[in-house]
């Protein structure tokens, strides 16, 4: 292990990190920090480890003027803030039980067991953040290398532990793997109803991140063949996999970036009420669900008078679902417009107050969006016509 280093980068310079470790000594860098260096992509979260003990790291923190932050005591995990952002740092542990949900925990100082209760081998490496030199225990390297994501010891126990293990998996291979372990790939799916268990907050957060991992669509045809989403999701069929893929060559020629709702709508039935009826078990926000309901819909207007009406996010919905990206990135690249003209203009032309002003202000609005939005001008001329028309009829 000891010939192993891990290559300089940008996020090792961070203000106030040096610091950090200077202050709590034996540590070493974990995980996704050190597979994305490995990786060449930019890293966003640090991740320390350390044997210190829980209180010890406040202790050490506290004397040295570091905000700390207990954020997962229980589990030894303390935020520390430093000048640059926060930093994690967790002390060693091993499991002592687990239901497929939660863990209880045993702190050790123990590297190897550590790593050993991590789920797969390309999280489970760690470097030291003075000489670079990395540890991995269980050929982390070599699997990151052959992008082979690969649960560490046996895929059904690790799964036992954690049932969200089964979609991180598939995360993990839509994101950096090549090929799926062929044990890892049995088990997830002979434990897929496993996931039942588990929230379904949890369930859509894993499954709306691995929806614009680059390799997404390769991975839920997978999931859909191995039966993975039926025990909680049975609504993701094939058709869905056909359209994601469609949505996904016209995100790419439309130049628009990937968006998980927009995905997750792509791989369900175009139908308003199944789409509000997931959104609901997956406990989407309300903005997420209202995403999905109106992206179920059928096309009615021009590319310009949707955004106009329903929002730009959601005309590009519906404009890339239904395989039109160059109105797609029309509409996503226009600002929209305000009507030039208010209830005032209308009653100084003689209108009285009352209903009658907002009936004709629609009716302007209407003749404005028809007319593809032209300017104020034009406006004052379709207003002046209308209530004149209004008036004499009075």
């Amino acid at each position: 292990m000891g010939n192993l280093m891990l290559p300089d980068a940008d996020w090792r310079h961070r203000a106030g990190l040096d610091r950090l470790v200077e202050v709590l000594g034996d540590v070493r860098f974990v995980g996704g920090c050190v597979r994305d260096t490995l990786l060449q992509i930019p890293v966003s979260d640090i991740d320390i480890a350390t044997p210190l003990p829980p209180e010890d790291v406040l202790d050490l923190l506290g004397s040295a003027g570091i905000r700390a932050v207990p954020t997962g005591l229980a589990h030894g995990t303390i935020t520390a803030v430093i000048e640059s952002g926060p930093v994690e740092v967790t002390t060693l542990r091993r499991d002592v039980s687990t239901d497929g949900r939660h863990a209880t925990v045993a702190f050790t100082d123990d590297w190897r067991a550590d790593a050993a209760r991590r789920d797969f081998t390309m999280n489970a490496l760690y470097a030291d953040p003075r000489t670079g030199e990395m540890f991995d225990y269980f050929g982390g390297r070599a699997d990151l290398d052959a992008r082979h994501v690969r649960f560490i010891g046996d895929p059904l126990q690790r799964i036992a532990e954690d049932h969200l293990r089964i979609l991180r998996f598939f995360r993990f291979l839509a994101r950096f793997g090549d090929q799926p372990d062929a044990e890892g790939l049995a088990a997830c799916a002979a434990r897929a109803n496993d996931l039942m268990a588990l929230s379904r907050e949890r369930i859509a957060d894993e499954l709306l991140k691995l929806l614009v991992a680059k390799d997404a669509v390769r991975v839920v045809d997978l999931m859909v063949d191995r039966g993975i989403f039926q025990p909680v999701l049975p609504e993701i069929e094939q058709s869905g996999v056909e359209r994601l893929g469609q949505l996904s060559r016209h995100e790419a020629s439309a130049g628009i970036e990937t968006d998980a709702v927009r995905r997750l709508a792509a791989l369900l039935p175009a139908d308003a009420q199944t789409a509000e009826t997931i959104g609901a078990r997956l406990k989407l926000s309300k903005a997420q669900r209202k995403r999905l309901v109106v992206a179920a819909g059928a096309l009615a207007d021009l590319p310009k008078a949707m955004a106009y009406r329903i929002g730009t996010e959601g005309a590009v919905d519906m404009l890339l679902l239904a395989g039109r990206p160059a109105d797609a990135r029309l509409v996503s690249d226009w600002p929209l417009p305000r009507l030039p003209i208010g209830g005032g203009a209308l009653v100084a032309r003689g209108l009285s107050k009352g209903p009658d002003v907002a009936r004709l202000l629609r009716q302007i609005e209407d003749r404005w969006i028809a007319e593809d939005f032209p300017d104020a001008a034009r406006v004052e001329q379709l207003a002046d016509s209308l209530v004149a028309q209004a008036l004499s009829n009075a």
